[in-house]
């Protein structure tokens, strides 16, 4: 190297390459940690029609039930769609077997909460039908009187 010319130029370059590499790093993080928002990445629950919800779990809502608040969509990698109603109790088996023919049958037991009566986990490998946009359906029942029963359904992408 000729006499009073130095090295610095390669460490110059390799810094602001990764200054270049970091930076947008540092900004999405910094965005995230500032943001007061619960969901800072985009995909928040936005109400949906209750058949929307339904339909992308292939189910529609049976004869008799009314919507328990509203039907929401949320999404940001994967889609999931939630709707709660109420329908006549004994109607429940039926709109079941109807709606998931080749499903297993619905449990009694296990159901991850002691208030829950029935419970139903699809997926393609256990009675989703196929052209269905969701890859898996759980189905959760109360039986809230002799009359009712509250139903829970989520249809969501893996």
């Amino acid at each position: 190297m000729p006499r009073g010319r130095t090295g610095w130029w390669p460490t110059a370059v390799l810094v602001a390459l990764a200054a270049l590499v970091l930076l947008p790093v540092l900004i999405v993080l910094v965005s995230f940690v500032a943001s007061d928002s619960e969901y800072p990445l985009g995909g928040g629950p936005e109400q949906r029609p209750c058949a929307e919800a339904l339909g992308f779990g292939g189910a529609a809502l049976p004869d008799g039930a009314e919507p328990v608040g509203a039907c929401t969509m949320q999404g940001w990698q994967d889609v999931h769609y939630s709707a709660a109603f109420r329908m006549p109790r004994a109607g429940v088996a039926e709109w079941l077997a109807h709606t998931y023919p080749d499903a297993p049958a619905p449990e009694t037991e296990f159901c991850g909460d002691a208030a829950v009566d029935l419970c139903l986990d699809l997926d393609y490998a256990q009675g989703l039908p196929d052209g269905v946009d969701a890859h898996a359906v759980q189905v959760s029942v109360e039986y809230e009187d002799t009359g009712t029963a509250l139903v829970r359904f989520a249809a969501f992408t893996l």
